[in-house]
């Protein structure tokens, strides 16, 4: 039998972490735009991006971190990074569905309340599970969406 993990979720979801793969993900714009239809406001998402090659003098729309940016022990070596980590959002949306080590350490180390994320990645990470693809992102917010308003 699975433990399932004992975060408390008490009121409607204001503030969302998003930690997008964006190394083959090339829609976060739409993602974040169909939250923000369901209720959300953009200024309460906060979103970090992945990305397998970092390029160091290339300038990304939103923070944007590489495997460098954590040491050979586990420890983030970046401000945006850590502050994203120690944020308490309602709600960490774990956007990636092949599981790479720096990102299911972020994932894990994240003080987030609920987490999401998807049914391809270790089941201890999050607290519930979609089943969809990366590319399909319409399905996945209307299920989170769909859950949530169910546990109300």
């Amino acid at each position: 039998m699975r433990s399932v993990k004992n975060e408390v979720f008490t009121s409607a979801i204001q503030t969302i972490g998003l930690l997008v793969d964006e190394t083959k993900f090339k829609h976060s714009k739409e993602l974040i735009k169909e939250l923000v239809l369901n209720g959300i406001n953009p200024d309460n998402i906060k979103v970090v991006a992945y990305r397998d090659k970092f390029k160091e003098k290339k300038t990304y729309s939103r923070p944007t971190f590489g495997r460098k940016h954590i040491n050979w022990k586990g420890e983030i070596e970046t401000d945006f990074l850590t502050e994203f980590i120690d944020t308490e959002f309602d709600l960490l949306i774990s956007y990636y569905d092949i599981e790479k080590t720096i990102l299911m350490l972020i994932t894990a180390k994240s003080k987030a309340k609920f987490k999401v994320g998807f049914t391809s990645v270790d089941k201890e990470l999050n607290r519930w599970m979609i089943d969809t693809t990366l590319e399909n992102y319409k399905l996945f917010v209307f299920e989170l969406f769909r859950y949530l308003k169910n546990i109300k």
